[in-house]
């Protein structure tokens, strides 16, 4: 089944391609004789009733400083290709939520991987408020008062935005710790959005373990470790990958979450589990394929591409 297939992402060629997950399913793609085409999220156009795309016909290879060539530019029609690619990373702003807008129009009869509705409706740290059972004490809020009395009662709190990504803006705030009122000042003047915080994991030590699930169903995890005098695991911010097996603890949490991914259509979906404890649930754009592909040799990208083409074969 040759498939003509859309990469919305951002620049190809700043990327780091022994690690960057849209790098490995496009060669994938390529590798199974799909036709790739490349475009990045602000070159995506609604126009007249048609959602158009400027971008490049695209041809992927593992060199680097030499990973990509591509065609001639030219706009195409997106109702015109088999599966669409939404894959540029956060920040979850407007500008995200808009392409999620535009990329609904043609969804699904043309595929939007993953189901642009719901990333827009659940993305990451907000999804997993639908599992409070499985994640530890969380808040959602803007009001001071309202995280300070959070921090009263749980002592020891980790603090982030919550609509950043790649560990950027996350703080750890302990029993002696004296900054709330300020990081708070700092965060609210610049965006008004709210903030998220959660009683903190002293498991996290031992690691900030990504499961990937392909459809509903966990295929293997990573273990990233904070890098010394760290609180972040993020590999952005030198987290260091580990191999790492699932435990009964983690198939309880993905069975329990799976049926609403595979319903929602979130083929591709990373979620953060640190101890016992889920953190997050990644629908916008998750890593970790390349790593887990060198540790254990488990192909994620081509699970990815296989439900796919089961999900097309079957219309």
């Amino acid at each position: 089944m040759a498939l003509k297939v859309a990469v919305q992402m951002d620049p190809i060629e700043r990327i780091n391609i022994d690690a960057d997950s849209t790098f490995r399913i496009a060669l994938e793609a390529q590798a199974r004789g799909h036709e790739l085409f490349y475009y990045t999220p602000g070159r995506l156009c609604y126009r007249e009733g048609r959602v158009t795309a400027y971008g490049w016909s695209l041809e992927v290879r593992r060199e680097k400083g030499n990973h990509f060539t591509l065609g001639t530019e030219t706009e195409v029609d997106l109702a015109d290709y088999d599966v669409v690619w939404l894959r540029q990373d956060p920040p979850f702003d407007m500008g995200y939520i808009t392409t999620t807008h535009i990329l609904d129009m043609i969804h699904p009869k043309t595929l939007v991987v993953n189901d642009p509705f719901w990333v827009r409706n659940y993305p990451e740290k907000l999804l997993v408020l639908n599992f409070p059972e499985l994640t530890p004490p969380t808040l959602i809020a803007r009001d001071l008062d309202a995280i300070r009395a959070f921090k009263a009662r749980h002592g020891d709190i980790i603090l982030k935005p919550l609509y950043g990504n790649g560990g950027a803006g996350v703080f750890r705030l302990d029993p002696n710790d004296r900054n709330l009122a300020s990081l708070h000042e700092l965060f609210i003047g610049i965006s008004r959005e709210p903030l998220i915080a959660q009683k903190y994991v002293p498991a996290v030590v031992k690691g900030d373990k990504r499961i990937i699930l392909v459809d509903g169903e966990p295929v293997g995890a990573i273990n990233r470790i904070p890098a010394e005098g760290e609180t972040r695991s993020n590999m952005h911010v030198g987290g260091r990958p580990e191999p790492v097996g699932l435990t009964e603890r983690d198939r309880e949490i993905c069975a329990a979450i799976g049926p609403t991914l595979r319903e929602k259509g979130q083929v591709f979906v990373g979620i953060d589990v640190i101890g016992d404890w889920l953190t997050e649930i990644n629908v916008t754009s998750p890593t970790g394929i390349q790593e887990l592909e060198r540790f254990d040799g488990t192909n994620a990208a081509a699970k990815i591409w296989e439900a796919i083409e089961a999900k097309l074969a079957a219309r």
